[in-house]
């Protein structure tokens, strides 16, 4: 008997008597079972390999992240450090430093 099968006479049994809370609550796991795997099928994440490439997503999309943070910050860094350089050609110029140097 499949999956199919089974939800079938667990909803037919349901259908004849007062359901009682088992009952519906093994119609409901069944039901829920199944649409999950259907679904994961439907995604072509149903065979074994599946948890592998999960796994394998899931580092990328870390790396990602991490490499992400770090041209955030590295731009961040560079941009920090022209204001800087510009703030002490500013003061250089408003010294007279220029004048110095000639």
């Amino acid at each position: 008997m499949d999956e199919d099968e089974a939800l079938a006479r667990l909803i037919a049994l349901a259908g004849t008597s007062a359901p009682d809370a088992a009952l519906l609550r093994a119609v409901v796991e069944e039901a829920s079972e199944l649409g999950a795997r259907r679904a994961l099928a439907r995604l072509g994440l149903a065979d074994a390999a599946a948890r592998d490439d999960m796994a394998d997503l899931r580092q990328l999309l870390g790396a990602w992240r991490d490499a992400k943070t770090s041209a955030w910050k590295a731009t961040v860094d560079w941009a920090v450090r022209g204001m800087l350089a510009l703030l002490v050609v500013g003061l250089a110029v408003k010294l007279g430093l220029p004048g110095l140097l000639r």
